[in-house]
């Protein structure tokens, strides 16, 4: 199965006066079903309970529970250093390092960075429309 890296703020979460992003649920309900979800996010590095504790503030206890499946990954300066680059992944993230999209672009895998921009109209939206595309073409 495909591997989905995800952020938070910026990602399913708004950065400026923090709400949950437009259409969330519905992103969160298809990430979840077909792909192996993993967070990629300062609010979890080795414990998917931080970056869960985080998101009860702002998601229903239903959205909660469907993210219980999201995986924890460990990293101490790039978020890259957890990507499994033997694998099929995606990562979605608003504000990579420089040095981290370097790192992908030396490992033939820039393409595998999905950059969010929140401030697009139904971006979870599209996001999903290319993730199901990309998913047909493998």
């Amino acid at each position: 199965m495909t591997k989905l890296y995800l952020d938070i703020d910026g990602v399913l979460l708004t950065k400026r006066l923090t709400r949950p992003a437009v259409n969330v649920v519905r992103f969160i309900e298809f990430a979840t079903k077909n792909f192996e979800c993993f967070w990629l996010t300062t609010h979890c590095k080795g414990s998917k309970r931080t970056a869960l504790q985080y998101l009860k503030q702002f998601l229903e206890p239903h959205v909660i529970e469907q993210l219980e499946t999201v995986k924890p990954t460990m990293w101490t300066t790039m978020k890259t250093e957890a990507l499994d680059l033997t694998s099929d992944f995606y990562w979605l993230d608003d504000n990579p390092f420089q040095m981290e999209m370097e790192f992908l672009r030396s490992h033939d895998n820039l393409d595998r960075l999905i950059l969010v921009d929140l401030n697009n109209k139904d971006e979870l939206l599209e996001i999903k429309k290319r993730l199901q595309l990309r998913d047909v073409s493998h």
